[in-house]
């Protein structure tokens, strides 16, 4: 390894570590809706209020920020957004120590500040780790490792948080304390090592962002089919366990109660965990596999996951779950949410290869272009709104679905047609 590549080692393990903290923020705020559903008596589409605050601050912060990475750069970008996270986080810790409806609106600002800093950590981390490995495969390969600790963090939220609520009858904000508190000791920590980690900046990028140009990253085709994907590829990622949680835990396993509760968020945890695997192979394949024939198999395999989900008969199957106060052991899923869970493992390497196949061929927009793909994230609140919303209008979560078929049919498309650079006449240097 050059002495090059060994200075970039410790920029390279910042990067991954604030993919993980980015997952467990923002992970928490799925069951948190369920928590929120039962504490407040309110309906699924209220429940997802506090995932949709969470998104719908990348909407608003997206362009600002990836404006701030252009002029101060990735470690000050960085250090903000932690500071923003601690804040965020500790806002909805507060709303634990209240009642009523004054705490519901707390934990929903709570989340909306949370995910500023979310926004801004993912601006922070994706180009730079594609700019570290070089661009290309070897970039793809580098996001994917990140996004593996991304993945491990997301399963452990989920996991845990079955662990402090064992039942949903009851469940209060408070209960989850202890997962805010390692939030806040992770961004603590976090701000501390970042501080002291020798992070390499681009120079030239705040230059040529005061040069005035006639072209921006929006004119760029694939650019703009690559922002509705993540749109829809977020919506995707979070619509699919969030309402698999919610149909497990409401009637579709043959238990009910507390053990319903424990299994759903086992079997929802699997769903993250799989991710995780598939990231994983997505890092060992990336050097090898185009991030397009990656989102072409992917897209094509998760559409046929979620048809037959949702038309298959409900047959039982075996899985290990937790149990809660049974502890661990086999119970019997329908197969159509062992299908859904199957899905973790295509989506899992999808964003990595969008961001690779958007901004490829950018040159100096690239940095400008991540803060427009920031505000698109906010279809990660947006669509499983609307899913929600669909399974309070029909009474059928697996109704629901239609939305993540037509999600994944978008990204399809993309990965056969809309990513290629019509655009290569655009100066970029």
């Amino acid at each position: 390894m050059s002495q090059k590549q060994n200075s970039n080692v410790p920029a390279i393990i910042v990067c991954i570590l604030l993919f993980g903290m980015i997952s467990f923020v923002t992970n928490l705020a799925s069951p948190m809706g369920d928590i929120l559903k039962n504490q407040f008596q309110v309906a699924n589409w209220m429940g997802t209020l506090g995932v949709l605050c969470n998104f719908i601050a990348y909407a608003i912060m997206g362009i600002p920020a990836g404006n701030l990475l252009q002029k101060k750069g990735y470690k000050f970008t960085a250090l903000a957004a932690v500071a923003v996270g601690f804040t965020g986080v500790g806002i909805q810790t507060i709303a634990g120590l209240l009642e009523g409806n004054l705490a519901f609106g707390i934990y929903l600002l709570g989340a909306f500040v949370a995910g500023f800093s979310m926004c801004m950590l993912n601006i922070v981390v994706n180009p730079m780790l594609n700019k570290l490995g070089g661009g290309g495969n070897r970039g793809n390969q580098l996001v994917q490792v990140g996004g593996s600790f991304n993945s491990l963090m997301g399963t452990a939220v989920i996991f845990l948080t079955g662990v402090f609520v064992p039942s949903l009858v009851d469940a209060k904000i408070s209960q989850v304390f202890p997962l805010m508190y390692i939030a806040l000791a992770i961004f603590a920590v976090a701000f501390v090592v970042i501080l002291l980690t020798k992070i390499p900046e681009n120079p030239v990028v705040a230059a040529k962002a005061e040069e005035k140009s006639q072209y921006g990253p929006m004119s760029f085709r694939h650019f703009v089919l690559g922002a509705v994907a993540i749109f829809i590829y977020v919506g995707v990622e979070v619509g699919i366990p969030n309402v698999l949680q919610k149909w497990l835990q409401n009637g579709g396993l043959n238990v009910t109660g507390d053990a319903a509760t424990a299994i759903a968020g086992t079997v929802t945890a699997t769903y993250w965990l799989l991710m995780l695997v598939g990231r994983l192979l997505g890092a060992a394949l990336g050097a090898k596999v185009s991030a397009k024939n990656m989102l072409l198999a992917v897209s094509g395999v998760g559409l046929v996951l979620v048809l037959g989900a949702m038309f298959l008969p409900h047959v039982g199957v075996s899985l290990p779950v937790f149990k809660g106060t049974a502890g661990f052991g086999l119970a019997e899923v329908p197969v159509n949410a062992a299908l859904l869970v199957l899905c973790g493992l295509c989506t899992s390497v999808m964003w990595g290869g969008i961001f690779n196949l958007a901004v490829e061929g950018l040159g100096k927009y690239t940095e400008k272009g991540a803060g427009i793909f920031m505000a698109m994230v906010c279809g990660g609140g947006i669509l499983p709104f609307v899913q929600n919303a669909v399974v309070d209008w029909t009474s059928s979560y697996l109704t629901s679905y239609w939305v993540i078929v037509a999600g994944l049919a978008f990204l399809l498309y993309y990965a056969l047609v809309g990513c290629k650079n019509v655009n290569k006449d655009i100066p970029t240097e």
